[in-house]
């Protein structure tokens, strides 16, 4: 007979330490190959053959990870709405277990380690597709594939995106965890031969070649981190600074380039907190320093329609000529930019009423042509906005429709000194190696950076500082297969997660009376 299985204390202590592992993955501490040690806990604390106490490990699991992976949403709008989100994100892992009980039961999955091996990632994988859809438009920031920015694994991200990635992840983690099982049986053997193929997996990203050189020249930005008066809710709390922090780093570039040398200058997201496109005064500052430049500006403001609602958008300003072209975020934040069931929100935090208008969504991609004559053509910029950059989607239309560079504009003042902004940075890069594109995330208060096409960075600045970044981007418009394969990679895998699922459910009724006991 096989050794008996761990208690159930035991079980759980291995699910709190898994999610908190995991954690340490991410930006803040980036030790990334925790990642792989999370997910084997994981995986052993889920042995116990009852959907009900999986989905309690699940749960377990998801509270030693979301709670400290999100503390920025303490920072921002206060515990109760963390404590909240931090719920609602565990209680999909503890869907997840239960999920993955029933495909377990399965005939061929209960009795292979092989097919564990893949169907434990596809129902992972499958569950961070959900919640990155669903509730709100979703929430997919603790995806496993965003802790890999600095791993050997991330050119796979070019191959079939985030879900790919997310999926090696779990891959060494099973791996790892079935390791673990045979040392637990006194299998060296098997241990070691786990064990080495996932240290394979791993090392397999270094075969993936990724080509970050220029397809059709390079595009010369300047890209200016203004910094904000205050912290939190009080970022903004004086009129029009914000701008003009923006206008002086903007003219600031002038102790590094000539007028004319730059194609464009990149704003964050708010970097005005004054429309230009109906206050004169602003119009006026920010056009002064475009002509001091002599080049266009990508500048990151909210618009006020009469009809009601905001948009935040961002607007293309020629000098001497306005706004040329827009992009208005699709994807705003619930709780944050929008207040979802107002009168029910403000039960639990009376920060909702602060959202005194709520945010409206655009229905176009990020694309803004932007004329360049020193390259004698239209260059186009693919532009997403703060927290867009978590969504496949948003970044993958941008692309398609003609970026041949991404920028990624974004305000991170309400977070603090939180992690919030590193994690974001780690996203930009993941998008950076899986559409082949450099990239610039431009922050109001930081971090910013430029990003190669394979995911290096190669400058940064630190938070709450005023700098500004100058940079030669090379331009790329061939596509890789994640950004030509799409969705399908996720379809294929939630209809495969489904499968299992159905089919181990039905295993499970055949077995129904008899002693599971632990899996394989």
């Amino acid at each position: 007979m096989p050794p008996a299985g761990p208690s159930r204390l035991w079980t759980l202590l291995l699910a709190a330490v898994g999610g908190a592992l995991t954690r340490l993955a991410f930006p803040g501490t980036d030790w990334w190959p925790l990642a792989f040690v999370g997910m084997a806990l994981l995986f052993l604390a889920l042995r116990r053959d009852s959907a009900r106490w999986n989905a309690l490990v699940g749960l377990v699991w998801g509270l030693g990870f979301f709670p400290w992976l999100i503390t920025w949403a303490d920072v921002a709008v206060g515990p109760v709405p963390w404590i909240a989100l931090a719920l609602v994100c565990a209680g999909f892992v503890a869907a997840f277990g239960a999920a993955w009980t029933w495909a377990r039961r399965g005939e061929a999955v209960r009795r292979s380690r092989g097919w564990q091996l893949v169907v434990f990632p596809l129902v992972w994988v499958a569950t961070e597709e959900l919640l990155a859809v669903w509730p709100f438009g979703g929430f997919p920031w603790g995806r496993l594939a965003f802790s890999q920015a600095d791993s050997p694994l991330l050119p796979f991200v070019s191959w079939g995106g985030v879900p790919l990635l997310s999926a090696l992840v779990c891959v060494v983690g099973v791996l790892l965890g079935q390791a673990g099982v045979t040392v637990r049986r006194a299998n060296l053997l098997g241990a070691a031969a786990s064990g080495l193929a996932a240290c394979l997996v791993v090392l397999a990203g270094f075969l993936v070649p990724l080509d970050s050189g220029a397809q059709d020249g390079e595009l010369v930005v300047g890209a200016v981190q203004g910094d904000v008066p205050g912290e939190g809710l009080d970022a903004f709390g004086e009129r029009a600074q914000v701008l003009a922090n923006h206008v002086q780093g903007t003219r600031a570039l002038l102790d590094r380039v000539e007028p004319g040398e730059l194609d464009v200058v990149l704003w964050p997201e708010n970097g005005t907190d004054i429309d230009p496109q109906v206050d004169e005064a602003a119009a006026a500052a920010i056009d002064g320093a475009a002509r001091a430049l002599q080049a266009p500006m990508l500048v990151g403001t909210v618009q006020y329609p009469e009809s009601g609602g905001r948009y935040n958008t961002s607007v293309l300003w020629e000098p001497g000529q306005g706004v040329v072209a827009t992009y208005t975020k699709q994807r705003p934040a619930p709780f944050a930019e929008y207040i979802p069931m107002r009168g029910i929100a403000r039960h639990f935090s009376s920060a909702v009423d602060l959202v005194t208008r709520d945010m409206l969504p655009g229905d176009e991609p990020g694309y803004v042509p932007l004329e360049s004559p020193r390259l004698g053509r239209t260059v186009g910029l693919g532009t997403v906005i703060c927290f867009e950059v978590a969504y496949d989607g948003l970044v993958r239309s941008a692309v398609r429709a003609g970026g041949e560079v991404l920028v990624v504009q974004t305000n991170n003042a309400s977070f603090g000194w939180s992690d919030e902004s590193l994690q974001q940075l780690a996203m930009s890069r993941v998008r950076a190696v899986e559409h082949g594109r450099a990239t610039v995330q431009i922050s109001t208060v930081g971090v910013s950076a430029v990003i190669r096409p394979n995911g290096a960075v190669t400058e940064r600045t630190e938070l709450f500082t005023a700098d500004q970044m100058v940079a030669s981007l090379p331009l790329r418009t061939s596509q890789t297969w994640a950004t030509r394969l799409g969705s399908w990679p996720a379809w294929i895998v939630d209809a495969l997660a489904l499968s299992s699922v159905v089919a181990g459910a039905v295993g499970a009724a055949r077995l129904r009376g008899t002693n599971r006991g632990e899996a394989a």
